[in-house]
């Protein structure tokens, strides 16, 4: 055995690589896809994600195909549903991958390892949870850091487990089809807005304890459009998500805001992103997309850390968060009370004094 353990790669061609959550975190993962190709130059490198987050990373260069899960098989019959994960299983098997990379602890990315059949099989150590004999998927467990740790690193530990260490080249990427920037100009032109001259305000996110209140929100349109600047606004298409953002205008009807909550697609929010002076937004996948297109970015957080979610090399970004000594908490609200007082106490003054210091 040599030191480390490492596996002999040397004839890998064919890499799968897994990762079933939610659209920021499959962001994340693209810098693994990019070591991977620096590392196997000739390889085929896939990936297995869900089907509504393939767009965080369509269009990068170093993936060659998607198997994609549709979550609205989670609602067909017990046998349909069946059906469509063998047929899926087995089209995987059929690539005959010399090495799956698992990047999350859930138990159908290690049935995928077992089902691909690989000589290398990594994941993370799932502890006691999933179905017995959950470990033996795997050839090489990575071990999770206890301490706070940035999500793009603690994927890349998956690959330092098997011998492949990073350079310093391990930016984000996101790519924005031209016929997205093209329409979202278009819109953007529409009412009177050019590229970088707009604030973008992004103020939901699906776990709603993570979000600012909604009044503050409304105080700084009020304070940008006294400033002399345009304000966006955007959401997901989740009907919350479009009615948080009603509530926040309604107060405001004499302000000039764009609304385009729910109104685009992924990619599209990215083509956004990407042309605001500025977005401010919760923890949540903007974020992530400044960071990958390098907008000037300042971010609310509250019970969640931003040591393990926040701007990845990205020096145009500021943290505006409150001092509290039990945050970061990862709970859902105070006790459980899905509102969290790290965030209704945050004032506006937070959020201006990061513009401030991008210097917008």
């Amino acid at each position: 055995m040599n030191y480390g353990n490492y596996p002999d790669l040397s004839g890998v061609k064919k890499v799968l690589i897994v990762k079933m959550r939610h659209h920021g975190d499959v962001l994340l993962t693209s810098p693994v896809f990019s070591v991977l190709q620096e590392a196997f130059p000739n390889a085929k490198i896939d990936a297995y994600l869900y089907k509504d987050t393939a767009p965080m990373l369509e269009g990068h260069p170093a993936i060659s195909k998607f198997f994609l899960y549709d979550r609205a098989w989670k609602k067909l019959s017990f046998f349909k549903k069946l059906q469509k994960e063998i047929t899926l299983l087995r089209a995987i098997r059929k690539e005959k991958y010399d090495l799956v990379i698992n990047l999350t602890e859930g138990d159908r990315g290690a049935i995928v390892a077992m089902a691909a059949k690989a000589k290398v099989r990594v994941g993370f150590d799932p502890g006691n949870s999933g179905f017995l004999g959950k470990k033996k998927s795997y050839t090489h467990i990575v071990k999770n850091c206890p301490f706070p740790r940035h999500t793009v690193e603690r994927q890349l530990d998956a690959l330092r487990r098997i011998g492949i260490f990073p350079s310093e080249e391990r930016d984000l990427h996101l790519s924005v089809p031209e016929n997205e920037a093209e329409k979202i100009e278009k819109t953007l032109l529409g009412h009177g807005i050019e590229k970088g001259s707009y604030f973008l305000l992004h103020p939901a996110s699906r776990w709603r304890f993570k979000c600012w209140p909604k009044e503050k929100f409304t105080a700084l349109i009020e304070t940008l459009h006294l400033s002399g600047q345009k304000v966006v606004i955007s959401s997901g298409p989740d009907e919350v998500e479009k009615k948080m953002v009603e509530e926040i205008l309604s107060p405001i009807p004499h302000i000039p805001v764009l609304d385009l909550g729910g109104k685009t697609s992924l990619k599209g929010l990215a083509a956004l992103v990407k042309m605001a002076k500025c977005l401010v937004c919760v923890d949540s996948v903007p974020l992530h997309m400044a960071s990958a297109l390098k907008t000037p970015v300042v971010v609310i957080f509250g019970p969640t850390s931003e040591k393990n979610w926040g701007p990845w090399r990205h020096p145009r970004s500021f943290i505006a968060a409150g001092n509290f000594a039990c945050r970061p908490c990862n709970l859902d609200g105070c006790g459980g009370s899905k509102k969290s007082d790290c965030l209704t106490s945050l004032p506006l003054e937070a959020v201006l004094r990061g513009i401030e210091e991008l210097e917008l």
